[in-house]
Formats: structure tokens, C-alpha cells, sequence
């Protein structure tokens, strides 16, 4: 992890970009409203706006996992379907994890507070004996919050629960898994397309250890990044970031680094 040192260097060097960039944007242009890295932002697609959503995560144990979204408005922004892909590698070689289908609806949205809750069916798509997935069909709900308290500040909350009926360990033992997730950033909007942002996750998950037994476990992240903009032609407009997750309390000890790059684009063409 000894090039976790540069990225103060490359977060100034961002940082500047940014507001070099800003100075020529016009006051109209709206601030990112984009997907954060570990928590959801309560904003769906805009009807005819599809987003292609890439993450990666590499932990100094040497863990990592690559996800692929896509973000799909159905009729109108009111109803969002997406699917998320994942690759992990959990030290016995990579492979696909648990792929899930996912339903969000726009409940509130103002120029202050948006709302979107999400509903999932996460498919047993994951190899348990590699600890991709939970070797059984699961049910999640997560309700994200998002406000804007001022011109440059806008925060969002996440809190969430996975059901999963039928879980189960490498002997193949089943047991009902029930996880939770909270979550809470602030993203300081520096210029119209360049964020600094702080995370702070909490998962409490289930493991199966058992015929009918499980053990839970507490991660807590934080996570600090930056993230900008460049809009181009045909209305596309990419999103790169970056970010440092590093665990405290039960999680003290872990760090990596996050990636994240999505594209945003029409997919079809407005009506003169």
C-alpha cells in the first residue's frame, strides 16, 4: 500500500482541476448528483438518462472486488430498475459473486430533499465455497436520504436490512441470515463538477456457522474521496473518483483504496 502516499498528491492535483474546471462552467450548470462510492444518493435516473456505474475495491489483505451497474429509468424518473454485477476475489481466486436486481422508486424529490427507496432480490449466483455469495436467494430493502442544507453541502443517509432465508456455509449447513446497514456521508460541493466527500458505513452481518446457527460480525468504514465531472458531446458525461476506506473499531487495522468511473448518457433522442 505504499502508493496510498500519493493520493494526497493526486487529491490536490484533482482539487485544483476542479476549480480550473468550474471557472468556465456556467452558473446554470447543476452540481453532480451522481452515485456516492459506498452509500446511495437518493436521486434517480432522469427518464431517457442511462448510467453505467464501475467500482473497484482492493484491501491491504488483498481482497478486492470489481462491480458493474446499470442504472435504467422505466417510463419516467419515478421508477429506476438496475442490476449489479460483481467480481470478487476473497484469497481462493476470482469469480462471480451474488447478482442482484433491483427496484427503485422515486418517493420525494424537491430542490432540497429526495428519497428513493429501493427494493432487491439478490440471486444465489455466488460460489459459497469461495466466499462469493450467501448460497441462497436473498431480499434487501435500503432507503436513502438525501438533503441539501445548504448551497455547498448535501448529505445522505442509508439504512437497510437483507433477508436471506436459506443461507449457507462451505458444508453446505443452512441457516436464516437477516444483515444490517447504516450509513451517513457529506459531500462538500468545492465546484459545480467537483466534489470532497466522507463516508462512514456500518454493516452488521450474519455468517452461518451451523445447522440453524450464525455469528455476526461489525465492519465499519470510513471513507474520505474526491470525484469530478467532464460533460462532452451527445450529452454524455463521465464521472471519475477516488477514494481511501480505512476500518475503525471492530474494522481497525483495515485499509485499500476505491475506484469509481460511470458514464451517463441519453438513450434516446428528446422530441423537437
Amino acid at each position: 500500500m505504499r502508493n496510498l502516499r500519493l493520493l494526497p498528491i493526486i487529491f490536490l492535483s484533482c482539487f485544483l482541476a476542479g476549480f480550473a474546471q468550474d471557472s468556465a462552467v456556467a452558473e446554470e450548470d447543476l452540481p453532480i448528483q451522481d452515485n456516492s462510492f459506498l452509500l446511495e444518493e437518493a436521486y434517480n435516473q432522469e427518464a431517457g438518462i442511462i448510467q453505467h456505474i464501475n467500482t473497484f475495491k482492493r484491501m491491504r489483505n488483498g481482497d478486492w472486488e470489481y462491480t458493474f451497474t446499470e442504472e435504467i429509468p422505466v417510463t419516467s424518473q419515478k421508477h429506476q430498475f438496475s442490476f449489479i454485477l460483481p467480481v470478487r476475489n476473497a484469497g481462493s481466486g476470482a469469480g462471480i459473486g451474488d447478482i442482484a436486481l433491483n427496484y427503485r422508486y422515486q418517493l420525494v424529490s424537491n430542490k432540497k430533499t429526495a428519497v428513493a427507496p429501493r427494493f432487491s432480490v439478490l440471486l444465489p449466483t455466488g460460489d459459497v465455497r469461495r466466499e462469493r455469495g450467501a448460497g441462497g436467494v436473498g431480499l434487501q430493502f435500503n432507503l436513502p436520504v438525501s438533503f441539501q442544507f445548504s448551497r455547498r453541502f448535501v448529505t445522505h443517509s442509508n439504512a437497510g436490512i437483507t433477508f436471506t432465508p436459506q443461507a449457507k456455509n462451505i458444508f453446505n449447513e443452512r441457516a436464516q441470515a437477516v444483515d444490517f446497514n447504516l450509513g451517513q456521508s457529506v459531500v462538500w460541493l468545492a465546484a459545480a463538477r467537483f466534489n470532497v466527500l466522507v463516508e462512514a458505513v456500518w454493516n452488521n452481518n450474519a455468517t452461518v456457522t451451523g445447522f440453524r446457527r450464525t455469528e455476526r460480525e461489525n465492519e465499519v468504514l470510513i471513507n474520505p474521496g474526491v470525484r469530478w465531472a467532464v460533460n462532452l458531446p451527445m450529452g454524455l458525461q463521465v464521472v471519475p473518483g477516488v477514494a481511501v476506506p480505512f476500518g475503525v473499531g471492530p474494522s481497525r487495522g483495515e485499509r485499500g483504496v476505491f475506484f469509481y468511473l460511470s458514464f451517463e448518457h441519453p438513450f434516446k433522442k428528446k422530441s423537437d
